[in-house]
């Protein structure tokens, strides 16, 4: 086990396209580190840098503390599973996970203790004389995983490991992922672009955008309080409703014009943004304003209804917004709502994107 730490990491290529910028990320030993980004955001290129199997054009990696630039994947003591699994179809259970101990030399028995050990952890003690192609996707990904639990590496490097599994499995096998780590105890570095992956499963989130990290924090730290407006609209799912708004000596004007009052609230007087969740509207049966909330009128666009609780999209002040509704909504398309946010619940962001 060991600790991770970058240190102004950056990868340009070329001589102009810089992937990643700068990036500064400590990771504690047996910590859970999920990347998570948009496609190019750079979390992949990331990964491979502390894999070794990209060059890093500035600042350092360390593993357990110690410089490992200038070493090669097979000196920096990690073990990585891919999304494609990488399993030699030739080749039984057995000798999938078996391959890469037999290639350091290691004695007959030893391999044979760690691979049974191995598989009776992921459940695979029944499978290993099997080929990968009689496997399951999900079976597939956990002889992956036990190829890289019998090295003992210091770190685990997972690239999107899920991405090729239906909804269903990756729910499961998230859940797996979460109790291995926890019952093995080693440091690992997870790249994904599923912030519902991100946030089930990180112990440390990184949210990546366009080569720079925009937060790093505990996942429900940074769902409650977004660093900025990207943050804000890519945690969640929905996403943040965000609603431009300006200040005047009556309050605040919305895009299309709509005033409201504002009370107790310090906004900017051009540029801002005022960002809400949709768990955490209310639906208001009356039209007055509500003490301690920000009352705003709704026109309803559409319902969709996800069983327990139901979607309802509209508009508000000139933009799109969504409310998430417990059970079934009774709402209909052109329906007027006025729907009130708790002020503890509104975030502020300005002109840049930033919170306020």
């Amino acid at each position: 086990m060991a600790n991770v730490e970058l240190t102004n990491v950056r990868k340009v290529y070329g001589s102009s396209v810089e992937a990643v910028k700068g990036i500064n990320i400590a990771i504690e030993d047996g910590a859970l580190c999920v990347l998570v980004g948009p496609s190019g955001c750079g979390k992949s290129t990331l990964l491979r840098m502390i894999a070794g199997l990209e060059s890093i054009t500035d600042g350092t990696v360390k593993i357990d503390n110690k410089v490992v630039n200038e070493l090669g994947p097979a000196e920096r003591d990690i073990a990585m599973v891919f999304q494609n699994y990488a399993l030699y179809p030739h080749m039984k259970v057995y000798d999938n996970m078996a391959y890469g101990l037999r290639n350091r030399g290691m004695p007959k028995d030893q391999i044979d203790k760690r691979v049974k050990d191995a598989a009776q952890i992921l459940e695979l003690t029944q499978l290993l004389e099997r080929r990968p192609k009689e496997l399951s996707g999900g079976q597939r990904q956990r002889v992956a995983m036990g190829r890289a639990i019998v090295r003992s590496p210091k770190v685990f490097l997972f690239d999107e490991p899920l991405s090729n599994l239906d909804a269903k499995l990756r729910g499961q096998m998230r859940v797996e992922i979460k109790n291995l780590q926890r019952q093995l105890g080693v440091t690992s570095v997870y790249v994904t672009h599923d912030q519902l992956e991100a946030m089930t499963l990180a112990d440390i989130l990184v949210v990546m955008n366009a080569g720079s990290v925009e937060q790093i924090g505990a996942p429900l730290d940074i769902y409650e309080k977004p660093a900025s407006t990207f943050v804000a609209s890519f945690i969640g799912a929905p996403p943040m409703n965000l609603v431009p708004v300006k200040a005047d000596h009556s309050g605040l004007v919305l895009k299309d014009g709509t005033r409201i009052g504002a009370e107790g609230l310090s906004i900017p007087l051009t540029g801002a943004l005022i960002g809400f969740r949709p768990e955490d509207l209310e639906v208001s049966a009356g039209t007055d304003t509500h003490i301690g909330g920000l009352a705003l009128d709704l026109k309803v666009l559409g319902v969709e209804p996800v069983g327990a609780e139901s979607y309802v999209y509209g508009i508000i002040g000139g933009e799109r917004v969504v409310v998430r509704v417990p059970g079934r909504s009774t709402s209909n398309t052109d329906d007027q709502l006025r729907v009130i946010i708790p002020k503890q619940k509104l975030h502020l962001f300005g002109a840049d994107g930033k919170r306020i």
